[in-house]
């Protein structure tokens, strides 16, 4: 004998689906707040002591970012800095985002420069992430002459905006007068 709230129907995967929805919507509206921690900055050759953000780097509410946004504003997520190129002035890396309402906007990284002459905003010397390529940014940490971060993506357009299903751990480092970009191997690849 088969039990009549043991089998499901189509109202029961309705309200199901939209729970899921709102739940999903409930999540989207929630933003973490801007990262006000102190990441890990080393000086080669020595031994790993936290510097302050920014510890004499440029601002990076001050850039002007190569992002569009139309209507919102330029968010900065996450930021640290260090003598990335060993000039013995500290830059700065920012990973910023457009200030949506809701969503998880993709992300860019900059480099930022101190301003020529020292006067002005800070300038974006080098592009690590377009927000263009559609990622977002987790785990990201300068350390060092080191940037490092996780990249989610999607494997395709049919893909919801709210589920990468791509992660790639990556970082950058200063050698032989630019930044190089060293991919690490996918989970499982090796």
């Amino acid at each position: 004998m088969e039990l009549p709230h043991t089998r499901t129907r189509p109202v029961h995967w309705l309200a199901t689906a939209v729970a899921l929805a709102a739940l999903l919507g409930a999540s989207a509206l929630v933003q973490p707040s801007p990262a006000t921690a102190t990441p890990p900055v080393a000086v080669a050759d020595a031994p790993a002591a936290p510097l302050p953000v920014r510890a004499d780097g440029p601002d990076p509410g001050k850039a002007r970012y190569p992002v569009d946004c139309g209507p919102e504003t330029v968010r900065v997520v996450q930021d640290g800095s260090a003598d990335l190129d060993g000039d013995g002035r500290a830059e700065t890396v920012a990973v910023v985002r457009c200030n949506a309402g809701f969503g998880t906007p993709p992300s860019g990284i900059y480099v930022l420069a101190h301003p020529a002459g020292g006067k002005g905003a800070p300038r974006v010397v080098e592009t690590f992430l377009d927000p263009k390529q559609g990622m977002s940014v987790t785990g990201f940490a300068v350390r060092g002459r080191t940037v490092s971060a996780t990249l989610l993506g999607y494997s395709s357009a049919d893909v919801p905006r709210c589920c990468p299903d791509k992660q790639r751990k990556v970082k950058w480092q200063w050698h032989e007068g630019k930044f190089g970009l060293i991919a690490l191997p996918v989970a499982g690849s090796v």
